[in-house]
């Protein structure tokens, strides 16, 4: 496998402010978040501008990542990935982290999770084989999932995997069922605490009228709890809730702690059970673009820990472990994806600069609307910036992935353009439509890339079919 050769780079990052003088490298932009203590990062740390004009990510010129593995492509920091890790290790050193493996999943990923002691939630057989594969502790991992099929749990149950989280009351006494005699699977129950936040209406999974969990209000949650109660081969050890995604506010946590709280005090004066564990899931925001706000571990942890502490002293109720699920916010900004533009034209007042990627490789702006920040990284421009519409590639007219991004007015065929913020629901989500296979992954730290995930190539499609 080759290696790239380390250049010598800028040591410092790169500034918050936009340079005025379009002579100089346009700088890496960063978020300043309403009422953050400092600016909320949209690039790696590792990010830096080259005299080129270009972008360098963990010590490789992302011109030479395009060169050697191709457009489109994802470039994954995994020094990045540590660091915030890290972060929500250092920000609640009590509790469990569990890295949600839906955002970004790969054997590489999977490796540095475990070294940085973070758990693994998983919600499919095929997450869990992977993880499993790639020698993950399987009592260190979560399977979730609002629809796990009897395979899946024999699955989960022969690896050992250390939690299921129940999402609905069919499935409690089907799971009690798989269970070998003799034995017994720690559980928890999958609750709706009937709170709203997300960024999208599509991701609030914290409210009743949704497809996940329990509902606390009408008596739903307290219901299933006397069942898996019922079943002596089933361990209930706790509560699960996850309100959202994109959530950058502690204030909803909060709320929901405090309805957690209520419903542990019910369980234990109606049950007389007294659950150890309170899962609060993920769903931790990350910025996009500038200006965006974003979560704070260290925030996060205190408002938390605060409420929690406080509830269950007014409860009468021992503290219970907490644990938390971060996989946007871990690997979110650890990644970058890279285009070719193919096509620059502009028609009824509109620039448009057509890539060879698209919604195949990011479907979050046709689903939700996602905004990102575009930045050309191959070299350096004196034209002044003009608003750009950057699309894909494929036949819908929805094929856009950022639109009226400044880019400069001398844009043009061959150049490489670099999306920050893109190392979570990108390839975990990407698909094979028109046929155009999925792009590689190459991991990059210390002047050094390598590919962890290789292109989809035709021939691997191809493969699929069977014929007649």
């Amino acid at each position: 496998m080759t290696v790239s050769t380390p250049l010598p780079l800028p040591t410092t990052p790169l500034p918050a402010t936009t340079f005025e003088s379009p002579a100089v490298p346009r700088p890496l932009t960063t978020s300043a978040a309403p009422g953050a203590a400092g600016p909320v990062p949209l690039w790696p740390a590792s990010a830096r501008p080259l005299p080129s004009g270009g972008v360098a990510v963990g010590g490789v010129p992302l011109a030479e990542v395009a060169d050697r593995f191709g457009t489109p492509a994802y470039v994954l920091d995994e020094d990045e990935v540590r660091a915030r890790a890290r972060a929500w290790r250092a920000a609640l050193p009590g509790a469990r982290i569990a890295y949600a493996g839906k955002a970004f999943l790969c054997r590489a990923m999977v490796r540095r999770i475990d070294e940085e002691g973070l758990d693994l939630d998983v919600c499919s057989a095929g997450e869990l084989d992977l993880a499993v594969h790639a020698g993950f502790p399987a009592e260190r991992i979560v399977l979730h999932g609002n629809a796990k099929s009897p395979d899946e749990l024999r699955a989960a149950l022969r690896l050992g995997v250390g939690r299921i989280v129940l999402d609905s009351a069919g499935e409690i006494a089907r799971l009690a069922a798989l269970v070998p005699a003799g034995t017994r699977q720690r559980v928890l129950i999958r609750v709706v605490p009937g709170v709203a936040a997300g960024a999208h209406a599509a991701v609030r999974t914290g409210v009743e009228g949704q497809k996940f969990g329990l509902p606390i209000a009408g008596g739903e949650a307290e219901d299933a709890v006397a069942r898996v109660l019922g079943q002596p081969r089933l361990e209930l050890v706790g509560l699960h809730c996850h309100l959202g995604s994109q959530i950058t506010s502690t204030d909803p946590y909060a709320v929901a702690v405090r309805k957690l709280v209520e419903l542990l005090a019910r369980l234990r004066d109606r049950y007389g059970v007294t659950l150890p564990e309170l899962d609060l899931g993920g769903g931790f925001g990350i910025a996009y673009r500038p200006g965006d706000p974003a979560m704070d571990p260290a925030a996060y942890a205190d408002r938390v820990t605060t409420e929690l502490a406080l509830r269950c002293a007014h409860a009468d109720l021992p503290v219970p472990r907490l644990t938390v699920e971060p996989g946007r916010w871990i690997a979110g900004p650890a990644g970058v994806a890279l285009y070719r533009v193919l096509a620059v034209k502009t028609t009824a007042g509109r620039t448009f600069a057509a890539v060879d990627g698209g919604m195949s490789d990011n479907p979050r702006p046709a689903l939700y609307g996602a905004r990102y920040t575009v930045r050309l990284a191959n070299r350096s421009s004196s034209a002044a910036d003009r608003a750009v519409t950057v699309v894909g590639r494929h036949c819908e007219a929805g094929d856009v992935l950022a639109e009226d991004v400044p880019l400069p007015a001398d844009l043009r065929p061959g150049d490489l353009l670099a999306v920050p913020a893109a190392g979570a629901y990108h390839l975990s989500m990407a698909s094979a439509y028109n046929q155009v296979g999925r792009p590689p992954v190459a991991a990059v730290s210390g002047g050094r890339a390598r590919l962890v995930v290789r292109r989809e190539t035709s021939e691997d499609l191809r493969s699929r079919d069977v014929g007649e």
